[in-house]
């Protein structure tokens, strides 16, 4: 199950995963495993708590122009890894790029990256960025905060 995209037409960055995990899609929002560093690095970056509720959630990413969604619209998989997604099918990203001012598209791990680059090479404003994943040993927290510096 996919989520439809969280944006207001102020957002001007678009951070897209690959698809949400077991525990999102308990949730029904995005990266709702507490392990998973998402949340925790755009509060650091911005200088805000970490937001924890899906209300605080939506109102930190509309104060900062930050749109969220996935690549993948559906897939076959049981479990979080992005290895076990099969016959995907992606979302209709350039419907959201076109409608708002995006300048920068920010890809969350390799997955995201390389199905997004795949699907739709026109956009030439992407960044890819280490998973936030807690499954990601080699995360970088410098790498994010270095592409969001422009924003601040």
């Amino acid at each position: 199950m996919a989520f439809l995209p969280c944006f207001t037409l102020n957002s001007r960055i678009l951070i897209l995963g690959s698809f949400p995990s077991v525990m999102s899609r308990a949730q029904n929002f995005y990266y709702g495993n507490p392990r998973n560093r998402f949340w925790f690095t755009l509060a650091k970056i911005f200088g805000e708590d970490t937001p924890s509720s899906i209300e605080d959630k939506k109102s930190f990413l509309s104060r900062h122009g930050i749109a969220l969604w996935d690549v993948v619209k559906s897939c076959r998989t049981d479990s979080s890894l992005d290895k076990d997604i099969t016959d995907y099918v992606v979302q209709d990203i350039p419907s959201l790029v076109d409608k708002l001012k995006i300048r920068l598209i920010v890809l969350n791990g390799s997955t995201a990256s390389r199905l997004f680059k795949r699907h739709f090479p026109q956009y030439r404003n992407t960044v890819t960025l280490p998973s936030t994943s807690p499954a990601n040993t080699r995360f970088d927290f410098g790498a994010w905060s270095e592409a969001f510096a422009p924003f601040l």
